[in-house]
């Protein structure tokens, strides 16, 4: 699905116009009720946006992700558009935005773009505000990787905030709090950086990290709320194992980086945070309870292939805790991440295998969180998030360890 080319008739206007200062991936899929048929419903965001960017004086290239390209007569509002081929019969969700995001970013190379913005989140949360946030700090103040910063309530973005945030913080040195956005503003300078990185993997793995691994200026930008679908349990370890694999592939290839690196620092933060609607979600932990269960009684034998002794034993101890005093000690979650990048880099088992095994203990990580955050209000949560970011700090040196001396341990 990706292009390789803009198509010449685009081409001829993008060069009439004088070149193209931006590309702006919309990669969320437009409903039949927003486009009335003609992908016109991304029109007014891109002009609201464009209003508020006066430093964009040329041609805006829109990567579009709608059934249909986007058409306008306006020759005052600088408009090329791109559209994507229908997914494959085999591409997963996840796999389509990936080959999107590489679709922008050749595109940016292909006309020089000096910057580039993903739109990612679903259309009730996107606004003109995100892209005018995520590129006014690349075009005006010379950032090259501008990353959200959303507005949450406490059972949303567990992924991001159980792994993938504090993971990079610890690694990396930076408090970034969505590595793997998806909505990013970047400079062209970035993009191409990413692309060379990552010419096949995922980029969406790879743009935090590329930026951390070169003398790139990063910096986040406060969007609000991002509505999410809710999440397909049944599904989940598909999930895991297509968002953690990209991520240790590139923590492998970037080792040389993270292993000499301590401690972390903010970011500069543009905006703020908005008001949060009542949370009103309750969870029901007691199926991820027995998910867990059922994992350390059928995956014991997978997980003692790269889990040490000691953490296989904590494992135990919690599995015969009553379901309402279950607790994962976040020294050993922290320790089970570790040990699932290590043996992903190994491939002690399957690397496919491997991955989705941590589903029943990412569920236990979970519901352990939902019991201890049940009452807590947002400065409780932030303070438990912060407790845990600070954990994946402290355990790096167990990381950096058993990464240099794998042998060391033998199950």
């Amino acid at each position: 699905m990706e292009l390789d080319a803009i198509a010449e008739p685009e081409l001829e206007r993008i060069a009439k116009l004088g070149g193209a200062d931006l590309v702006v991936g919309v990669l969320y899929p437009q409903r039949a009720e927003e486009t009335n048929g003609t992908g016109n419903a991304v029109l007014p965001m891109i002009r609201e946006a464009l209003a508020e960017l006066p430093k964009v004086a040329r041609t805006v290239v829109v990567c579009n992700n709608g059934a249909v390209p986007i058409t306008t007569d306006d020759e005052s509002l600088p408009v090329v558009s791109c559209s994507f081929a229908p997914p494959g019969p085999t591409e997963s969700p996840q796999q389509r935005v990936f080959s999107a995001y590489r679709t922008v970013l050749k595109t940016g190379g292909q006309i020089g773009a000096r910057g580039c913005a993903f739109i990612v989140s679903p259309s009730q949360s996107a606004t003109h505000h995100w892209i005018s946030r995520l590129l006014q700090p690349v075009l005006e103040l010379g950032f090259d990787l501008v990353a959200p910063r959303y507005t949450r309530h406490k059972m949303e973005g567990l992924l991001n905030r159980s792994i993938l945030a504090p993971l990079h913080r610890a690694l990396y040195g930076q408090q970034l709090h969505n590595p793997m956005g998806p909505d990013f503003g970047l400079s062209g300078k970035l993009a191409q950086r990413v692309l060379v990185q990552a010419p096949r993997s995922n980029p969406l793995a790879s743009m935090a990290s590329a930026a951390a691994s070169g003398a790139f200026q990063i910096c986040e930008t406060h969007l609000g709320a991002r509505i999410q679908e809710s999440t397909d349990w049944t599904n989940l370890s598909s999930l895991l194992a297509e968002v953690l694999g990209p991520v240790f592939l590139e923590i492998e290839k970037q080792a040389s980086l993270w292993q000499s690196l301590r401690g972390s620092r903010p970011l500069p933060a543009f905006g703020s945070s908005g008001p949060l609607s009542e949370d009103g979600q309750t969870v029901d932990t007691r199926p991820m309870i027995e998910s867990f269960h059922l994992g350390a009684q059928n995956l014991s034998d997978v997980w003692g292939l790269f889990l040490p002794p000691t953490t296989l034993l904590e494992l135990r101890k919690l599995s015969r805790l009553p379901a309402d005093q279950f607790r994962m000690p976040d020294e050993l979650w922290v320790r089970i991440v570790y040990d699932f990048a290590l043996g992903h880099r190994l491939r002690t088992v399957n690397r496919d295998h491997l991955l989705r095994s941590i589903t029943p203990l990412y569920l236990g990580w979970i519901a352990s969180y939902a019991l201890e955050m049940a009452a807590a209000g947002p400065l409780e949560v932030e303070s438990g998030l912060e407790r845990l970011s600070r954990a994946y700090e402290t355990n790096k040196a167990y990381l950096v360890s058993r990464w240099r001396w794998p042998d060391r341990f033998n199950p």
